[in-house]
C-alpha cells in the first residue's frame, strides 16, 4: 500500500507514523522546516512508549511522490484551494482520498441531505474547484477522535484518543471502505464503518463550531469557557440552532448542550485548535466550522440568529489580524 499524507501536522503526521509501522509505504507532502526535518530524522512521534522514528518519503512537489493507492487529507480547510490545485499527481485510477478533517467538507450534501442532495456549499467550496479536484467517487470520510501537537516540525505528540470513523458518503459499506477499516486497525486504531458519516461529521461539528470560535475570540481555555454561565448559555443556544438544522438534513442530534458541555468539561484547560491557530498567527477554520452552518440554516428554513452573531464576531477579529 503506497499512502501519502497530505497535511504533515498533527494529526497527519500521527496517522502517517501509525502507517508506516504497519509497513505501509508512507509519504508526506511538506515544506520549509518540516520538509527539513522529515528529511533528516524520519517522521518522528511521542506516543505512550517514548519517542519512535519512521523514515518517510517526503517532498514539496507532489509529482515527485507518484500516484498513491490512498491519500489522507490532512489539512485545515483554509489550505483545501492550494490542495485542489497540486494534488493530481497522486491520484490515478483507483486511488481513495480520505478527508481527516475538521468541519463539513465540501461533499457533504453529495448523495445526502434529501431534497438538498447534490447542492454545492457555496461557504466551503465556492467556485466548485474542489468537487471538480476531488470527485465524489474517490472520497471516503473521516471523523477524528483524538488529540494530538506537534512539538516540533516533523515531530508529533499523541495525546489521547485513538479512533477513526469511516464512511463511505453514500452509506454503503463498500469492500474499499472495509478494507482501509482493516489496514487502519492493523495500524493500531480503532476505525468502525459508519452507515451515515454526515451524521459523526455533524455530532463532532456539533461541539466544535463554538468552543472553537469563543476560545479565539476570548484566549480562553475549555475549562474557562464551561465555567462562564453567560458563555455557556449563549453556546448551547447556537447548539440548538444546529441541532435543528441537523434534524432537518435527516441527521438528528439525540443529545441536550448540557449533555456535551459534561464532555467538554473532561479536558480541563484545553487550548482547541483554534485559539492554537490564532496564536500561532494562523488562517482560522470558520467557514468549514461555522459559515457553512449559516449556509446550511439558509438551505433548511432555520433561522440561525446566534450562529450569525458568533461567526461575525470571530470572523471580524481574524480579518483584523490578517488571518481570514
Amino acid at each position: 500500500m503506497k499512502a501519502c499524507i497530505y497535511g504533515a501536522g498533527a494529526i497527519g503526521g500521527w496517522i502517517g507514523h501509525r502507517l508506516a509501522q504497519a509497513g505501509c509505504s508512507v509519504s508526506m507532502v511538506a515544506r520549509g522546516a518540516t520538509l527539513e526535518a522529515l528529511q533528516l530524522h524520519g517522521l518522528r512521534l511521542h506516543g505512550g512508549k517514548g519517542m519512535t522514528a519512521q523514515p518517510v518519503a517526503s517532498s514539496d512537489t507532489p509529482a515527485r511522490l507518484g500516484v498513491q493507492d490512498l491519500v489522507v487529507l490532512a489539512v485545515k480547510a483554509p489550505s483545501l484551494p492550494e490542495v485542489a490545485r497540486r494534488i493530481a499527481p497522486l491520484l490515478g485510477a483507483r486511488t481513495t482520498v480520505l478527508t481527516a478533517m475538521n468541519g463539513v467538507p465540501w461533499w457533504f450534501l453529495q448523495g445526502f441531505g434529501g431534497v438538498l442532495a447534490g447542492t454545492r456549499l457555496a461557504s466551503v467550496d465556492p467556485d466548485g474547484a474542489l468537487a471538480e479536484a476531488l470527485p465524489i467517487g474517490r472520497i471516503i470520510g473521516c471523523v477524528v477522535h483524538a488529540s494530538c501537537s506537534s512539538d516540533a516540525p516533523g515531530q508529533v505528540r499523541h495525546h489521547f484518543g485513538n479512533r477513526l470513523i469511516l464512511g463511505e458518503p453514500s452509506g454503503e459499506k463498500t469492500e474499499r471502505v472495509q478494507q482501509l477499516a482493516a489496514l487502519l486497525e492493523k495500524a493500531g486504531f480503532e476505525a468502525p464503518v459508519s452507515e451515515q458519516i454526515q451524521k459523526d461529521i455533524w455530532f463532532k461539528l456539533w461541539g466544535n463550531m463554538t468552543v472553537n470560535p469563543v476560545s479565539a475570540l476570548t484566549g480562553a481555555t475549555t475549562d474557562l469557557i464551561m465555567n462562564d454561565e453567560l458563555v455557556r448559555g449563549f453556546i448551547s443556544q447556537v447548539m440548538l440552532e444546529a441541532r435543528e438544522i441537523g434534524a432537518r438534513l435527516g441527521i438528528p442530534i439525540d443529545q441536550r448542550p448540557e449533555d456535551r458541555h459534561q464532555i467538554t468539561r473532561q479536558l480541563g484547560a484545553f487550548k482547541t485548535s483554534m485559539l492554537q491557530d490564532i496564536e500561532a498567527g494562523k488562517p482560522l477554520e470558520l467557514d468549514a466550522l461555522v459559515t457553512v452552518v449559516r449556509e446550511l440554516g439558509g438551505l433548511t428554513g432555520v433561522a440561525t440568529p446566534c450562529t450569525d452573531a458568533l461567526l461575525g464576531l470571530a470572523r471580524l477579529q481574524a480579518r483584523v489580524r490578517g488571518l481570514y
